[in-house]
């Protein structure tokens, strides 16, 4: 038989390997939405659990009896919006022109960025019709947590809306208040996650692109590449190589929402969350598994391609593995 090759033995997808700039997503695009409001949340991953739950879905095989599904936990504390930013946009692209940020603010959001001691324009001034969109500026609430970090994360959320008045108006009438999760997700709906995956260090070439370990007689190195290009040419790129593993980040499509909760009654272990601790504030769990340690920041967004078929609710959970 003819001897198997595998001359690409790793994606070329996601280029370059390298580590994320920050440990939360960088979102570039945002997905658009009729109602004047966030088009996301985020929250801080717990863990994973497994529970079984009545199927619902009307072309199951398995309609009507328990079936089996894994979870992932995101404790979700409300989020508050220190902060508006506008843009407007030309032949060279978008430009961001005034940054306003709330009369009180939590002293903690002064370990994150410098705030500024004097507001360089108003609200009551800034017109509409000049811009070209309207962001929030948000700041979670570590604190109110267990996992032990005061300094908040902040980022900009995109706000729903085909028109910028609406943007701005919204914008205006929240700047300074908290959003729950709430506010945002409901059950039943499909969301898109982006996260920062667990950084591994930097790993060879077997272990980072999946390359087969060569024969013993082989010269040089038994795990490595079989060539790395000619003699005259110089770094080849697609070649795998050793180097940096994880802490990329990747952005998960249409994942379900299974339960969104106000309170942490009956989700908590006796002995606590592994490396997480107790929750105290709302969460949802997610059918599947997202990227990610614990503790990690995940940004839930609105699908930016959305499924086909229209969302259902979740049917009724019977049994949680944390009740054992």
């Amino acid at each position: 038989m003819p001897r198997i090759r595998f001359p690409r033995r790793s994606s070329l997808q996601y280029w370059p390997r390298k580590r994320a700039r920050r440990h939360f997503a960088a979102i570039r695009n945002w997905p658009s939405q009729k109602d004047a409001k966030p088009v996301g949340f985020a929250g801080y991953k717990v863990g994973m659990l497994h529970a079984t739950i009545q199927d619902n879905k009307a072309t199951s095989m398995t309609k009507g009896t328990e079936i089996v599904i894994p979870l992932t936990v995101i404790e979700c504390p409300p989020i508050t919006i220190i902060g508006i930013r506008t843009y407007t946009k030309d032949a060279y692209g978008r430009h961001p022109t005034h940054t306003l940020f709330a009369e009180k603010l939590d002293k903690e959001i002064g370990r994150t960025i410098l705030l500024p001691k004097k507001q360089t324009a108003s609200i009551a001034n800034i017109k509409p019709e000049e811009l070209s969109d309207v962001r929030l500026i948000i700041a979670t609430q570590p604190k109110l947590t267990s996992i032990g970090k005061k300094k908040p994360d902040v980022f900009e959320l995109a706000i729903g809306s085909s028109t910028v008045a609406d943007k701005l108006a919204y914008a205006k009438n929240m700047l300074g208040k908290d959003i729950t999760i709430q506010d945002i997700i409901t059950e039943g709906m499909h969301v898109d996650t982006h996260a920062i995956t667990k950084g591994r260090g930097v790993l060879g070439p077997v272990q980072r692109h999946g390359v087969n370990i060569r024969h013993h007689k082989s010269e040089k190195t038994k795990r490595g590449p079989g060539s790395l290009g000619p003699w005259h040419g110089t770094f080849n790129w697609p070649v795998a190589h050793q180097g940096q593993a994880g802490y990329w980040q990747r952005t998960e499509f249409n994942k379900w929402i299974v339960r969104v909760s106000k309170t942490p009654e009956g989700i908590n272990p006796k002995s606590g969350w592994l490396r997480y601790g107790n929750i105290k504030n709302s969460y949802i769990l997610l059918k599947g598994s997202i990227g990610g340690p614990s503790k990690r920041l995940i940004t839930l967004t609105q699908p930016i391609r959305p499924p086909k078929q229209p969302m259902q609710q979740p049917g009724q959970i019977t049994w949680l593995s944390t009740e054992a």
